[in-house]
């Protein structure tokens, strides 16, 4: 009896541990899911008591986004068009972010690196930052007509500013000492920026580069109501034109998996650049 009991004991160790790093994987995906479950059963009990008469219940939202997805139970101008419909906003909103980091991070560099600049500069973009892109639709419309290309310029306009301060910001916040440490290994002149200054202000750029990416899928609705015929945001401006709330509901949706898949995205490319930063958590 004694030999058996010692020999189970190793056994019962090896189930508490890999118990224990089960639950410690499955751990953040499931307090993860509290809130939304939280909120799916609030929207049941709220729609099945007719606590709201205007808002569907998650059961017909699933029926419409079966049917936007892949069709078969409307059979309506949207059956089926979902892929149609995000691949048009994707281009829009990737294109629009290239083209916003595309000029964001050297101006922001130039601005946090030279003085020069930083005074040429800064105060007009303190000046337009401001401005809300809402505000700029009308002035999109009539400098680039109905269609994707306003769509475009008003999603490169709203990620431009977050990337653009968090690239300021990183570069003015690299820590002079580093300057001296690299000058005294023979690092001096351009090769500081390359080897001090871009290392140390990646983890901000990144930063910028995540809330300008969710800021290209937040604008993204209304960059397409300047009249484009494919579209997340078209489809929920027609789906509230038409009163179809459970058509905007799935817009939204669907808005919110890609902006979340596309952040996960840029936090995975983040975490592997950045290996070397403790300092950094994706």
């Amino acid at each position: 009896m004694a030999v058996a009991e010692t020999s189970s004991g190793p056994a019962v160790a090896v189930r508490r541990s890999l118990s224990h790093a089960f639950w410690q994987r499955l751990r953040p995906t499931t307090l993860a899911l509290i809130v939304p479950l939280l909120l799916l059963a609030f929207w049941q009990v709220a729609t099945t008591n007719r606590w709201t008469l205007l808002i569907p219940t998650p059961y017909e939202v699933g029926q419409e986004m079966v049917d936007f997805a892949v069709g078969g139970l409307y059979d309506d101008a949207y059956s089926g068009t979902l892929l149609t419909h995000l691949l048009a906003s994707m281009s829009r909103v990737y294109g629009g972010f290239a083209l916003a980091a595309l000029f964001a991070l050297p101006i922001g560099m130039m601005v946090g690196r030279m003085q020069t600049a930083r005074m040429l500069l800064d105060p007009f973009l303190q000046l337009m930052r401001p401005i809300p892109v809402t505000a700029w639709l009308p002035l999109s419309m009539i400098l680039f007509g109905l269609g994707a290309k306003s769509a475009f310029a008003l999603v490169c306009l709203g990620a431009f500013y977050p990337i653009l301060l968090n690239t300021t910001f990183g570069v003015r916040s690299v820590d002079p000492k580093l300057f001296e440490a690299a000058s005294m290994l023979g690092c001096r002149g351009s090769a500081q920026f390359y080897k001090v200054v871009l290392p140390a202000a990646t983890p901000s750029i990144f930063t910028g580069l995540r809330l300008g990416l969710g800021l290209a899928w937040f604008v993204i609705v209304v960059g397409e109501m300047t009249g484009v015929p494919q579209g997340l945001g078209a489809v929920i401006m027609d789906g509230r034109t038409l009163s179809r709330t459970e058509l905007v509901i799935c817009g939204m949706i669907v808005i919110g998996l890609a902006g979340y898949v596309s952040d996960r995205l840029v936090v995975a490319l983040g975490n592997r650049l950045l290996r070397w930063s403790p300092s950094h958590h994706g």
